[in-house]
């Protein structure tokens, strides 16, 4: 199912979210897909490594994941309480090579890659975010 997908991405990440102190939350029993587990589990891995890299200072940050209905449709969710995404750049944030923070530095790469396996799986992906330092939900379909 999709929560051994979480798992699977969540190990390969594990370090990271240990000396962060990141919290993460993971829906139990979240309905189950169709796909290459090992390219969604990239996928996901790249939406936590995002998550990750853009906690900002804060002293509790959290990352849940989960599904939900979005748009009138079951999607499944990762959400950061980070450091948010202006509106302005929402449309932006799967362009590949497109580096949105240069101080941080990062190439996009992830986020492209992300919407590219979504897509091939006949899925889609959408950022909701209320802006600065509101964190960010990136929301994405798959068959299930």
């Amino acid at each position: 199912g999709f929560n051994d997908i979480v798992d699977e991405a969540l190990e390969n990440v594990a370090g990271q979210v240990l000396e962060r102190g990141i919290q993460v939350q993971v829906e139990p029993n979240m309905p189950t897909v169709t796909g290459d587990r090992r390219r969604l589990a990239e996928m996901l891995q790249n939406l936590l490594d995002n998550a990750i890299k853009y906690a900002g200072d804060q002293l509790q940050p959290k990352i849940e994941i989960g599904s939900a209905v979005s748009r009138g449709v079951r999607a499944f969710y990762v959400r950061d309480n980070g450091i948010g995404i202006p509106r302005d750049y929402q449309a932006k944030v799967f362009k590949i090579f497109e580096v949105l923070d240069p101080v941080r530095g990062g190439s996009g790469v992830g986020l492209a890659l992300v919407k590219k396996i979504i897509q091939a799986h006949s899925g889609q992906v959408w950022i909701e975010s209320e802006g600065k330092d509101q964190g960010t939900t990136f929301w994405f379909t798959l068959p299930r």
